[in-house]
């Protein structure tokens, strides 16, 4: 097995991720800004490192997954100042595909190479080991990470060059993101209509209204169960992503930017780091209706 790998960025999908590497026998070196998440992390095996730039002095492959286009930047500028030529980074982020791509000619002017390796699963599959990685970059490079994407993952999508992954990875998510609001507005208007919403549920899942987000979300909101998976706040920065990538491709999206405004309601609205699934609770309160109740 190769030696040391890095990993910056231990939140809700990272530190069960970094977890599965331990477990399958990766010497880690972590860094996080929450000291609390290092410390997990280390009591499981792993070692610990104050920077950025600490990590890459120490590691030969170095994972970043950090919330933010603006936090990537941040993380590979440390990773610049420690790495070697022969560094490899994987970005597993969901950011910019052109940000993306200028950091990536930034560390290859420094002998590092990188890939986009964005996630899609949640938390369950980061923490079964189950999600799908969705990869840009050079093959030889994909090849040198692909060790330690088996280990975090199931499937392995390699979808071209850098930047691809990411281009990937927000169709999904807009996808999804959509979807939610969708499976939101349907649930409050049947309540409204007073209609039992287990039975709308019972109904839904075999017919033609299903989908993955409304399994995913519908039973969630019927318990009013919003601890986060994936925060209102990552939703709206994901939209926000989605629909910039497309104004720089000159494709219209309408839906993304329309459901995006439902988002940004619920985060003016205080719900920010609920789970995505709680923008029912706009509808609800232009409705005066409530989908569930607390089991």
């Amino acid at each position: 097995m190769p030696g040391t790998t890095g990993f910056i960025g231990l939140g809700a999908m990272g530190g069960p991720m970094a977890l599965n590497l331990v477990k399958h026998g990766f010497s880690l070196v972590v860094h996080d800004i929450d000291a609390a998440k290092v410390e997990r992390l280390v009591a499981k095996g792993a070692k610990k490192a104050d920077s950025a730039q600490a990590v890459a002095a120490a590691a030969e492959r170095t994972i970043v997954i950090v919330e933010t286009t603006a936090q990537v930047e941040s993380v590979v500028a440390g990773i610049k100042q420690g790495a070697k030529p022969g560094h490899v980074v994987a970005c597993m982020s969901t950011i910019d595909p052109f940000v993306a791509r200028r950091l990536a000619d930034e560390l290859a002017a420094q002998g590092v190479a990188m890939v986009d390796a964005p996630v899609s699963g949640g938390t369950e599959r980061a923490a079964s080991g189950e999600l799908s990685i969705i990869v840009g970059g050079d093959g030889r490079t994909v090849d040198a990470c692909r060790d330690l994407f088996q280990a975090m993952g199931a499937r392995i999508f390699h979808m071209g060059g850098l930047g691809q992954g990411l281009a990937m990875k927000l169709v999904n998510n807009m996808l999804i993101q959509v979807n939610t609001v969708a499976v939101a507005e349907a649930l409050v208007l049947g309540v409204k209509a007073g209609l039992d919403p287990q039975a709308i549920v019972d109904v839904v899942k075999v017919s033609t209204g299903n989908s993955y987000a409304f399994e995913m979300r519908a039973p969630r909101i019927l318990k009013r169960d919003f601890a986060p998976g994936g925060t209102v706040d990552i939703s709206f920065k994901d939209q926000e992503l989605e629909t910039q990538f497309a104004k720089q491709l000159g494709v219209p999206v309408l839906l993304a930017n329309v459901t995006q405004q439902v988002y940004q309601m619920a985060r003016a609205a205080g719900l920010n780091k609920e789970d995505g699934s709680a923008v029912v609770k706009i509808f609800e309160r232009l409705a005066g209706v409530t989908v569930g109740k607390e089991s």
